[in-house]
């Protein structure tokens, strides 16, 4: 494939974040009368959030209420976030090659801030989405269809990497490719279901692999 553009989605992918999330979003539920074991917070990481609560606790009385306790206990790791090994030296490869680099995430603003802080890469990035810019979370297409729009990208020579099955179905929706990373915890076989060509590590293993990937 003859790649002009990758997309990134972030928590997960870019920055060690997914257990964190899983945690603050039990915690946050559980303050909120509705205790969920952190397994199903965490197989929902990647959802937008409202997205996840809908998931994980339907009906919940007070939605807003639950988002707003999460954003306060992640607050609290912002700074000690990490970036996933290798996340900003293929960043930086993949500018160093001309393609355009987009972080396609769906996180709020504030969030994104703190972890494009964490990648510390922000000389490589082309452009970024959030969830300021879309109705829609993940699995819909949405925060893609707007990294595209916002490049010019032609979708067929966009990558998309991520490390969710959410991911997976955003991009099949969207109709560009999809490179999944286990390092946000999901395993190979199930990223390979949710549509991934290839599956890697973490982005230091796929910025080894980069020449397979973007021709």
């Amino acid at each position: 494939m003859d790649a002009a553009g990758v997309l990134f989605d972030v928590d997960g992918t870019l920055v060690d974040t997914t257990f964190v999330n899983a945690v603050c979003w039990a915690e946050a539920l559980r303050q909120q009368g509705r205790p969920v074991a952190t397994r199903e917070t965490r197989d929902a990481i990647g959802m937008s959030g409202d997205r996840l609560l809908d998931r994980v606790a339907p009906g919940l009385d007070d939605p807003q209420a639950a988002a707003d306790a999460h954003l306060t206990l992640y607050r609290q790791w912002w700074g000690r976030l990490v970036p996933l090994p290798g996340a900003a030296d293929l960043l930086r490869e993949c500018a160093k090659r001309g393609l355009d680099v987009v972080l396609a995430s769906s996180a709020t603003d504030e969030e994104l801030a703190a972890l494009t802080s964490a990648i510390d890469a922000d000389d490589a990035i082309t452009a970024s989405t959030s969830s300021s810019d879309v109705d829609s979370g993940k699995p819909a297409p949405d925060i893609l269809q707007v990294a595209l729009d916002k490049t010019g990208l032609d979708p067929e020579r966009v990558i998309f990497v991520g490390d969710a099955v959410w991911d997976g179905e955003a991009a099949k929706r969207a109709g560009v490719r999809f490179v999944a990373l286990t390092c946000g915890g999901t395993c190979e076989a199930d990223l390979r279901e949710a549509g991934a060509v290839a599956v890697f590590r973490d982005p230091a293993e796929l910025l080894e692999n980069l020449d397979e990937i973007i021709g």
